[in-house]
């Protein structure tokens, strides 16, 4: 797959990437929502170079443990 099919896999809105906050607004997904220990909670998102970013090392790492990999599951594979 090439670089607009792995990004087309994944819903986009904009959003702060946690990895390039002075980026700004951009399209990013949900990665995960955390409890920071100063209260509330805190969404945490991804830009379209993390995601891409974030596949390589999946992919890397399926291929080091000789597991599948297919892409678009960077959000499950952070939940396991």
């Amino acid at each position: 797959m090439d670089r607009q099919q792995i990004l087309d896999l994944y819903q986009w809105s904009d959003g702060t990437c946690f990895r390039h906050p002075a980026e700004g607004a951009q399209p990013t997904i949900h990665l995960k929502t955390i409890r920071p220990t100063a209260g509330g909670l805190q969404d945490v998102r991804a830009c379209q170079t993390c995601v891409l970013e974030l596949e390589i090392q999946h992919a890397a790492t399926a291929a080091a443990e000789s597991a599948p990999y297919s892409p678009g599951h960077v959000v499950r594979d952070l939940d396991e």
